[in-house]
Parts: structure tokens; C-alpha cells; sequence
């Protein structure tokens, strides 16, 4: 048994060990190696073979954002000519036209408006409940700073608040890398400790959320490998995390893609997935990022740790403009989980099965 090899076992049988073994890993382990390895794990998680998928739609509210990220294409500042605040009809416009294509819930984010107050925010959530009894998987942390900061409350008190007024989960949006080193360069706003605070404020009020990981934006390997840790030392104290996505950056219409143009190689990006998922032992769900990478690359990530196709992406505005070109239906990634030997459900943004998953897969 190689070196490498040897290590894989030592992790499935529970080592944690330093970022210098997990180093050597990412940079002398066979490919090959680390999805097998990965998929053996996903297989102890996830026994039945069943990959889940979402129908939902990514409903942005506004793209009016007082911050100035380098790798986003979708925020206009205050007082631009295309920045908008979609009205609540338009909004419920959206939803139905989802409920149509049988989607359960709606991922629902915005710029960092710096007007709104936190009353237009549970007005909506509390009519998208009444209305349509969905699942609202909405705002992810660095929105929650701003509702904070603009009504002079605490994270606890602008969430609870949230909550009740319908706010079922929190995506991980805003995590990039959470590395403040990397963050100041790229203009972030959110620091990564105020992101992980949001997040433990909404574990503890019992607000389940995903963690995600944007890499490709000229961080190191270190930088990668805490952001990781950060996430699973969270995640050990209040396993509120329900899922980690991670995906690359899409540097064609950046500021940021000047600087790096090119994309990640598919091989870079299987790496750092199959690693994340051992690493992330603590996290339940993983999920392919199809919408950066293209579904040849999520039909190996599927036999390297993914359980989860994500969705079909009825509307998504943020990473498309950034450059993200793929598209897909519900026959599309029900073909490719069944191409691959799974079994496909379909899920809520909880992670929750809303169907039952076929005896077998065709």
C-alpha cells in the first residue's frame, strides 16, 4: 500500500491529521485515489445510493449592494440607473411561476441595500409564507450584517425576528474564503468572523444553514485549507451546518478576472471536492457545483463524495453574470444521477426528501 493510500485509510477509519498530511494528499495522491476515497465516505453518510436535487428559484430581491466585491457582476451601487427593487408582485410572480415547474421553495437574496429596513424584509417573508406555504431559504450572512447595522440590532434579534415571520434556513452566500487577508483584498464587507458569527447565531436559534467555498480568486493553498477549518470547528460546536458547497470562481465579466482569467482545471476542482469532503467529516450533505464546472465534471464529483445535484437553477443572476454558462431541467439531472447508478429524490433547501426515491435506479 502506497504512502498515500495508507493516509486514506487512516482518515475513513476517523485520523483527522495536520495540513501537512492533508497537503500531501492534495499533491501526490492519484486522483483517482482521493474520489475513491471520498465516495467510500459518502457511502457510510448516504447508504441507500440516493442523490437529492432541489427545484427551486433564486429570487433576488435587489441588486442595489453598497459593496464592491471584485468577483461579482451583479450589484449596482446606490443611485446607479439599472440598480432595482423588485416589488412584492413581481416577487410573487416569480413563485408562482416556480410552483408550476414543481418547486418547493424559494433561495431568496439581494445586494446589501443600504435603505430597506428590516420591516420590508419580514413583510415579504411573512406574505411568501401565507401565500404559498414555501420553503424561504433566504439571506445569507453578509445580508444579515446589513439588516443588523441598519436597525441597531444583534444578530440574534434581527434572525429571530426572521424566523418568525417565516425564514425556514440561511444559504452560505458571502463565504468566498474566509481568510480576512483574502477578503480585504477583494473589497468583501463581511468579515469571516462576522460571517461565522451569523452563522452561530442562526445555529443556536435553531436555523439550519449551508457553508460554501469560492476558490480560483488568487488565494493560496493555506488560505483553502482554513477556510475549512473554520467551517468544521463551527460546525463541531453546533452542527447547524447542513450542506457545503463548494465552487470556482467565474472570472469573465469580473474586475477581479483581469487579474486571474483563467478558469480552474476540472482535476483542481475534483481535488479540492474529494479532500472537502473528507476534511468536512462533520458536514451530512456535499453538493456538485454543475452550474461552474459542467455536468462531465459533476459526473465525476458524483463518484467522488457529491450526494447532491443542487438545483435546476430557474433563475440564478449572480454567478451567471459572472460568467457561469450551463444550464440544466429536471430531466437533465435526473439523467445524469441515473447515468451514474443512483438514485434520484427530490429535496427541500433542509435538505428534507419530499418524495419518496425509487426501489432502484434505471
Amino acid at each position: 500500500m502506497s504512502e498515500t493510500s495508507q493516509m486514506l485509510e487512516n482518515i475513513l477509519a476517523g485520523a483527522h491529521p495536520g495540513h501537512e498530511t492533508w497537503s500531501q494528499l492534495l499533491h501526490q495522491a492519484p486522483l483517482a485515489e482521493l474520489l475513491a476515497a471520498a465516495d467510500r465516505f459518502r457511502a457510510r453518510l448516504h447508504p441507500d445510493q440516493v442523490v437529492t436535487y432541489v427545484i427551486d428559484r433564486n429570487v433576488n430581491y435587489s441588486n442595489v449592494c453598497t459593496s464592491v466585491c471584485t468577483f461579482c457582476a451583479f450589484y449596482r451601487p446606490p443611485g446607479h440607473e439599472e440598480g432595482y427593487v423588485n416589488s412584492f408582485e413581481t416577487m410573487y410572480q416569480k413563485v408562482e411561476e416556480m410552483i408550476e415547474l414543481g418547486g418547493s421553495g424559494v433561495l431568496m437574496q439581494g445586494g446589501l441595500h443600504p435603505d430597506l429596513p428590516l420591516e420590508w424584509y419580514e413583510d415579504l417573508l411573512r406574505e411568501l409564507k401565507t401565500r404559498y406555504g414555501i420553503h424561504l431559504h433566504c439571506f445569507s450572512p453578509p445580508e444579515i450584517l446589513n439588516f443588523a447595522r441598519i436597525s441597531n440590532l444583534s444578530y440574534e434579534q434581527v434572525l429571530t425576528r426572521l424566523k418568525a415571520a417565516g425564514l425556514d434556513s440561511i444559504p452560505g452566500g458571502g463565504g468566498e474564503i474566509l481568510v480576512d487577508e483574502i477578503r480585504k483584498r477583494r473589497r468583501t464587507q463581511c468579515t469571516g468572523q462576522e460571517w461565522l458569527d451569523v452563522m452561530e447565531a442562526a445555529h443556536n436559534l435553531h436555523i439550519p444553514t449551508t457553508a460554501t467555498m469560492m476558490y480560483g480568486m488568487g488565494e493560496t493553498e493555506a488560505h483553502r485549507w482554513e477556510h475549512l477549518r473554520m467551517l468544521r470547528e463551527l460546525q463541531s460546536r453546533t452542527n447547524g451546518f447542513i450542506s457545503f458547497i463548494p465552487w470556482t470562481l467565474q472570472p469573465d465579466f469580473v474586475p477581479i478576472g483581469k487579474v486571474f482569467p483563467d478558469r480552474l482545471s476540472p482535476e483542481e476542482y475534483l481535488r479540492w471536492f474529494a479532500l472537502s469532503r473528507l476534511y468536512l467529516d462533520n458536514i451530512p450533505n456535499m453538493q456538485v457545483s454543475w452550474l461552474t464546472q459542467g455536468f462531465d465534471v459533476a459526473r465525476q464529483a458524483l463518484h467522488g463524495g457529491a450526494n447532491d445535484m443542487g438545483s435546476i437553477m430557474i433563475e440564478e443572476n449572480v454567478v451567471s453574470a459572472a460568467g457561469a454558462k450551463y444550464k440544466a431541467t429536471e430531466d437533465t439531472l435526473l439523467g445524469v444521477i441515473r447515468a451514474e447508478g443512483f438514485i434520484p429524490c427530490k429535496r427541500n433547501a433542509a435538505y428534507r426528501r419530499i418524495e419518496q426515491p425509487e426501489l432502484v435506479a434505471v
